[in-house]
């Protein structure tokens, strides 16, 4: 991988089956990088983290990542388990096994402090994104150096913004590298991939 890159695109072409969206897409993610990936609607972002995270194949050029963690809507969570339940699980993925004092401090986080033992099928729909987004709280570059958050801050209050915002810094400094679409900006970002620039 180039320069012990944690995500390598090179000459990628974004598609949805047999029709390509955008062509010769390359970037490289070190240790540090926020990448604020835009374009719009339609041009492929979504599609793109599913490739790289290998929901989706490649059409051509390649991808080489480190070991990843995608965020996305609701990925992942379960109706029938609770809120704990659910961060358990998310976690075990990543080989975690998390104390009730950790799971506690992640969930309050998100502002879901006091759920551990509600059913998820309770929740709210922004409830649920922040099941998700409270594993970031616990996780660090060891159980995965790179972050594929798919609209991240969407459907959360400004000061849980600015509390995710702050935790994606601190991941950062730890060695990881964090590439996030979001329809608004993103503080701490310090690269950019327009899509528009690469559509066909």
């Amino acid at each position: 991988m180039a320069n012990s890159a944690i995500l390598h695109l090179q000459n990628v072409a974004i598609g949805r089956g047999d029709f390509i969206l955008c062509d010769d897409v390359n970037l490289t993610l070190s240790a540090g990088d926020i990448c604020h990936l835009i374009g719009e609607n339609g041009l492929g972002k979504t599609t793109l983290l599913h490739q790289i995270s290998g929901l989706l194949p490649t059409h051509t050029g390649t991808i080489k990542k480190s070991h990843l963690v995608y965020i996305s809507h609701q990925l992942g969570i379960s109706a029938s388990l609770t809120v704990a339940q659910n961060l358990r699980f998310l976690l075990s993925l990543y080989n975690i096994n998390a104390d009730d004092d950790t799971l506690d401090m992640a969930l309050d986080s998100v502002g879901l402090y006091g759920l551990g033992d509600t059913s998820s099928i309770q929740l709210s729909a922004g409830q649920k994104r922040r099941i998700g987004l409270a594993r970031l709280f616990i996780m660090t570059p060891t159980h995965a150096p790179l972050w594929l958050l798919d609209e991240p801050l969407t459907a959360l209050d400004v000061a849980m913004v600015s509390k995710l915002e702050q935790r994606m810094g601190e991941f950062t400094k730890q060695g990881g590298a964090i590439l996030a679409t979001s329809h608004q900006a993103m503080q701490g970002a310090n690269l950019r991939l327009d899509l528009t620039e690469f559509a066909l």
